[in-house]
């Protein structure tokens, strides 16, 4: 049986960088690269990235990956649960983890203040 790791935080919270230390992530941004092959964020991607996120992971799975970590900011406990069910279907053991910003770094994409203090009034925690 196989294990999904969910990273979740806020943009800058140092989800990409536990990632690679862990051997690294599938990541929406992964899918918002310009034609030069760098990262551009691009709002009317968002959607495509999130699925192309999702298709990746499942690709993993399909082939029997030991561990697959997909590294987000899965703000609401709705944005994980295509990820649940595909761990349900291909039989992987899930679990999540919370990566706080206790480092001072910012967000190296730029996300205005604004966005950041609306994501975190919607960041769902279980208790």
């Amino acid at each position: 049986m196989g294990r999904l790791l969910l990273l979740r935080g806020l943009p800058g919270s140092g989800k990409t960088t536990l990632a690679e230390s862990l051997g690294g992530s599938i990541e929406a941004d992964d899918f918002m690269l310009n034609e030069k092959g760098e990262y551009e964020f691009n709002p009317s991607q968002l959607s495509n990235a999130h699925k192309k996120c999702k298709e990746m992971t499942e690709y993993c799975m399909r082939r029997g990956q030991e561990l697959v970590i997909v590294s987000n900011t899965f703000t609401t406990e709705d944005e994980m649960i295509p990820y649940f069910e595909l761990a349900e279907k291909y039989q992987y053991i899930v679990s999540t983890l919370i990566v706080e910003n206790r480092h001072g770094s910012r967000s190296t994409h730029n996300v205005p203040r604004q966005k950041m203090d609306e994501m975190a009034k919607r960041f769902d925690i279980l208790l």
